[in-house]
């Protein structure tokens, strides 16, 4: 049995909304993610750190963060 899950990864003023897929264990254990899908947050953190945001478009939506001034 699987589930999606959405997980975010914040670099600098950006954040990506990536979607991973668990995967539930028969044996009552926590649930876990493939290895393909931790690839994909590991190519996605490193595409931040870049700056290449065309690269995270094609795995992830990339949201701008603003500082608001009080």
């Amino acid at each position: 049995m699987s589930r999606k899950k959405i997980k975010y990864i914040h670099e600098g003023f950006y954040v990506a909304e990536v979607e991973i897929e668990l995967i539930d264990s028969d044996m009552n254990w926590s649930p876990t993610m493939s290895l393909k899908d931790a690839f994909k947050l590991d190519k996605v953190r490193e595409f931040l750190r870049l700056g290449n945001l065309a690269a995270v478009a094609k795995y992830a939506n990339v949201y701008e963060m603003k500082k608001i001034a009080m």
